[in-house]
């Protein structure tokens, strides 16, 4: 879906938003969008690379991007009238990516997108939602994230993230990043999301924030840029607090774990892991 589809698809699910009342046991549509024969704009993935800091022109995808392909389906599943949580407000709050084999920048693709149910959180309701990449009807891609729409709720948690309270002792730092006012607007232009919160100090006071904010799959996707090319892996991180922008950052790693911290703080942004995938075995 081209990015000039999107704007009324968000302005829809905009509309919709206020005639919702999210509940974690509501019905979750059925709807499995499928795109098939999807082929890469070299030139936006070159401006994707450059705006995360993955080096250009390799011949396999960051791991990141298949995201971004599979990123106007799934807004066209979250607008929709059957989807139960409102559409503002939404928070992107995790991803866990699995990659089977590094996806070639060359390949034609069958994006699939669905939503494969509602979690309790103690915060509200998040939403499953599982996009998948194909090659030749074989998965190589994907992922699951989860998006959450704060409501009063006397429910626990299900789960608990794999590392990373906010108190949680600070890993080594590798590196520190001053990032500019624009970058929202630069990863918005590359990956088509164009949400009003990244995109200007005006438009991000509408919803509350005294500054435009980096989106959470750019802090993910830079600090992945940070650890150099990925073969088959599991990714997983979690979106802890917003990045005002502009602002200062650090970048930690130690092992498999990584994690964005405030600039001369303890604030945390960003936790995650990188871990290999176990090699299947071998025929005997």
């Amino acid at each position: 879906m081209a990015d000039r589809y999107l704007t009324p698809v968000l302005a829809r699910g905009a509309l919709l938003s206020p005639f919702k009342r999210a509940r974690p046991d509501a019905a979750v549509p059925p709807t499995r969008l499928v795109l098939p024969g999807v082929r890469i704009d070299l030139a936006r993935l070159a401006a994707y690379e450059r705006v995360c800091g993955f080096a250009t022109g390799a011949d396999a995808l960051p791991v990141t991007y298949p995201h971004v392909l599979g990123f106007p389906l799934a807004m066209r599943i979250m607008a929709s009238r059957s989807f139960p949580l409102p559409l503002l407000g939404l928070v992107h709050t995790s991803i866990e990516i699995t990659q089977r084999h590094p996806p070639a920048a060359t390949e034609a693709y069958e994006l699939g997108v669905c939503v494969a149910g509602l979690t309790p959180h103690r915060r509200g309701t998040q939403a499953v939602v599982v996009t998948e990449a194909r090659v030749d009807g074989e998965p190589v891609w994907e992922s699951r994230s989860t998006y959450l729409a704060r409501h009063r709720t006397t429910e626990e948690p299900t789960s608990t993230p794999p590392r990373g309270s906010d108190d949680a002792k600070p890993l080594p730092v590798r590196a520190e990043w001053r990032l500019g006012a624009d970058v929202g607007r630069r990863y918005g232009a590359a990956s088509g999301d164009r949400n009003p919160i990244h995109l200007h100090p005006l438009t991000a006071r509408l919803f509350g924030f005294p500054r435009a904010i980096a989106h959470g799959m750019w802090t993910v996707a830079r600090c992945l840029a940070e650890q150099g090319p990925q073969d088959a892996v599991r990714v997983r991180a979690d979106f802890k607090a917003p990045v005002l922008l502009p602002g200062t950052v650090t970048y930690a790693a130690d092992g498999p774990a990584f994690e964005l911290r405030g600039g001369g703080t303890d604030l945390l942004h960003l936790v995650g892991e990188v871990r290999p995938l176990p090699r299947p075995a071998a025929p005997e």
